[in-house]
């Protein structure tokens, strides 16, 4: 079989058929590629044009309050500084840091009102420029091209109204909830129609909504089912609707809700976290006829050359059966990761995950 583009092998694989060798989409960390351009990588190059990797890019809309970009206060080691969020965090300087949450705007419906109303389908939120200037070049290359949306649990908690607030409301203000929930994913989905019948397609959306931890959810099934199932569902039909694939990151433990996203129709799920409690190998002899998996290869293990080869060939000889499989680590890739290291795992990758 012939060498496939981007394109080409993730449209096998979202069909669940064989393509020439499985895709292979991960995301290193900022130190990670530090390490590698010391350790030989190219300076200026991708490590994905390096590797040969797949190209996957990523449409971004901003459906945000726009409230004002400030810094607040800055030294040797960090920067405190607010975002279009309504945030204000300290963000640390040091390579493959999270940043601390200090202060958040948004902590009742009524502050709610307000930010709703900022958060608008106007079409200054879209890179007009980035999309001229590149789209027809990924197209040409073969690239899988991306709609990327922001809404749910996860965002909102993380980066808009904090953990505990958002959790004691899902209990006491449901409907708040909600609220928040569809007018996140109302203007993205506008905004991401402005891009469609602009002419600029893409290929499946994605979105990000951390629904577990450790072994655990944050809330219960009944609640995902109540509160955040029926949103996830409409962004699902928006995609079918337009002939393309949905595709969702979720960290955690979300064992229970898996059938859940089967049933609204979601064709891709990311990144199995085996540490959380994910089995990757599990899920895909119950659910590999329904959905795709992308990750699933244990991240701690990456450091260690013979546990992560024993590791990848136990796993990908099953999760590549009759396609439906993205290869990837089950989070991101750390920088305890050499640049050597990773070459062995492309390498690895690429004999296990052929289908020749």
């Amino acid at each position: 079989m012939k060498p496939m583009t981007s394109h080409e092998r993730f449209s096998r694989i979202y069909a669940h058929k064989d393509a020439d060798r499985i895709p292979i989409s991960d995301q290193p960390w900022r130190g990670t590629i530090q390490r590698w351009h010391r350790e030989g990588l190219p300076a200026g190059m991708s490590y994905i044009d390096y590797f040969d990797l797949d190209h996957v890019v990523q449409i971004s809309v901003d459906n945000s309050p726009r409230y004002p970009v400030r810094v607040l206060e800055e030294n040797d080691d960090w920067t405190i500084e607010t975002t279009p969020w309504g945030v204000t965090l300290r963000q640390f300087k040091a390579l493959d840091s999270t940043p601390e949450f200090l202060d958040f705007k948004i902590t009742t419906p009524d502050s709610w009102i307000e930010a709703k109303a900022r958060m608008t389908a106007s079409p200054d939120r879209i890179n007009w420029r980035e999309l001229q200037k590149n789209y027809r070049k990924w197209r040409e290359q073969g690239a899988w091209i991306q709609g990327g949306l922001w809404f749910g649990f996860d965002v909102t908690h993380s980066w808009m109204t904090g953990t505990e607030t958002l959790l004691i409301a899902m209990i006491e203000e449901p409907e708040w909830c909600v609220d928040m929930f569809n007018h996140y994913l109302d203007t993205g989905l506008a905004l991401l129609d402005q891009v469609w019948d602009a002419g600029y397609h893409f290929d499946c959306i994605t979105w990000p909504d951390d629904m577990g931890y450790r072994q655990h959810q944050f809330f219960s099934l009944d609640m995902y089912r109540e509160l955040l199932k029926p949103v996830q569902k409409r962004a699902i039909e928006w995609a079918h609707a337009h002939g393309i694939k949905a595709h969702l990151h979720s960290c955690g433990d979300i064992n229970p809700i898996v059938p859940e996203l089967i049933e609204i129709g979601l064709d891709a799920l990311n990144p199995l976290e085996v540490k959380a409690g994910m089995n990757p190998v599990g899920l895909k002899q119950a659910y590999g006829r329904d959905l795709v998996f992308h990750g699933g290869i244990n991240a701690v293990l990456w450091d260690d050359r013979e546990k992560i080869e024993a590791e990848m060939k136990r796993v990908i000889p099953i999760m590549k059966e009759s396609g439906g499989y993205i290869f990837a680590s089950d989070h991101s890739i750390p920088n305890t990761v050499s640049f050597d290291n990773f070459r062995k795992i492309i390498e690895l990758v690429r004999e296990l995950g052929s289908y020749h």
